[in-house]
């Protein structure tokens, strides 16, 4: 017997109809037949076919490009408190299996791949950091947020509160205001403070919340650090766009001779010395501020012996769209380049892009005319991708968008 539905239903077109069927959650507002009933803004809709046949159900944005973020694909689901808290059980045991003793600082709520679309929650320990970039999710929070406070304690963790970083521009494509601060949950204290410390790979860090970037901190790199770190014993690092000090403190530990880290913001460099000085590095550790576009080829200048034997190359996005991909192609091919030029035979690079435009074979590509314009060859070590916490559906191409290569430069 056909279930009656009691959702307004997007009908779409032939092309919206296939990006559905091929796995993909957005359904573009170009994608939905005109009809003469407004579908609810924030509210839950049925996209169905133009002769009827159910897709699936997703939360409705009239102002974004992205008309309907589907949540479901079986009609027999209903919305309701138990079916977000099943949604949440499930992105929670994922994690405890996958990242061990690493789940007190990882990512929770990976939106689309954890099917909460344009919602991000990372853990730091006994704090929450939130990002809510979807009405659907927004109009959610209220329900999700103490829910996942309840699941967590109940299985036994402890966590003080849920801060917000809804300063993203992005939301504004949503309708959306920006803004931060703590969710306010039931009977729980606001904390008074904005920074915790957490331990990743055995090292702490002091984390800003309120102020760093993104969330605070980044945890998709967790397991690439591990790695970079092998390669460190004995060596002369260069940590380029090293924010928190990550990459470079894991170098410290696992025992490089010394350690370079760059940052172009002041801030960050503070927080590098901060975090150095939390784990006993100093000595080891130099934090400079400075603008890496101009450092690498001015160490490139100086007569003698090569400064470092091995460079990390840790970039923003250089692109958040496909119309500016060329330019930020040139942006890492000039990097990588003067990264390649600077290391003597026989040292060590890694490199990365955190922007899923990017594709692999952009970089890849990228990579090659870099080493074949810098006389070198590259011997591949590793290709890794970010940390499984961060999953990658394989029909989203959008959860795939970290690429990470260690190389030897021969």
């Amino acid at each position: 017997m056909k279930q009656t539905r009691s959702y307004p239903r997007a009908v779409v077109t032939p092309k919206g109809e296939r990006a559905v069927l091929s796995g993909h959650p957005w359904v573009y507002g170009t994608e939905v037949l005109p009809q003469s009933d407004p579908l609810p803004d924030g509210g839950l809709a049925d996209v169905v076919t133009q002769g009827g046949k159910y897709l699936g159900t997703g939360f409705v944005c009239q102002k974004s490009k992205i008309r309907v973020r589907i949540v479901s694909k079986n009609a027999n689901d209903t919305f309701d408190e138990a079916f977000w808290e099943r949604r949440l059980r499930h992105a929670v045991d994922y994690r405890r299996t996958v990242m061990g003793e690493q789940f007190s600082c990882c990512r929770l709520i990976f939106g689309e791949a954890d099917f909460f679309p344009g919602l991000t929650v990372d853990r730091f320990g006994d704090i929450l950091v939130a990002q809510t970039l979807s009405r659907g999710m927004e109009g959610m929070k209220s329900l999700l947020f103490p829910l996942l406070y309840r699941i967590l304690t109940q299985e036994g963790e402890t966590i003080r509160g849920i801060y917000e970083r809804n300063d993203a521009a992005i939301r504004g494509l949503e309708g959306l205001p920006e803004g931060k601060g703590f969710f306010p949950l039931p009977g729980v204290p606001t904390p008074e403070s904005t920074c915790t410390t957490i331990t990743e790979n055995g090292i702490r860090y002091r984390v800003d919340f309120e102020n760093g970037q993104k969330t605070g901190f980044f945890l998709d790199q967790k397991l690439n650090r591990q790695a970079a770190a092998r390669l460190a014993r004995g060596r002369r690092v260069l940590d380029c766009f090293t924010h928190t000090g990550s990459f470079a403190l894991c170098c410290a530990k696992a025992g490089a001779a010394a350690v370079t880290a760059v940052d172009i913001s002041q801030a960050a460099v503070e927080l590098v010395g901060e975090n150095a000085a939390l784990n006993g590095l100093s000595g080891v550790v130099t934090p400079l501020a400075a603008n890496i576009f101009d450092l690498l080829p001015e160490l490139e200048s100086r007569p003698g012996k090569a400064p470092y034997d091995y460079i990390i190359l840790d970039p923003p996005a250089f692109t958040k769209s496909r119309k500016t991909v060329r330019s930020a192609m040139r942006g890492y091919k000039e990097l990588n380049y003067r990264a390649m030029k600077l290391l003597p035979r026989g040292g060590y690079l890694a490199t990365c892009s955190c922007s899923h435009f990017a594709t692999p074979e952009l970089f890849e590509e990228m990579l090659r005319c870099a080493a074949r314009d810098a006389a070198v060859e590259l011997r591949q070590i590793e290709a890794r991708q970010q940390s499984p916490d961060h999953p990658i559906l394989w029909n989203v191409p959008e959860t795939n968008y970290l690429k990470f290569y260690l190389f030897q430069v021969v």
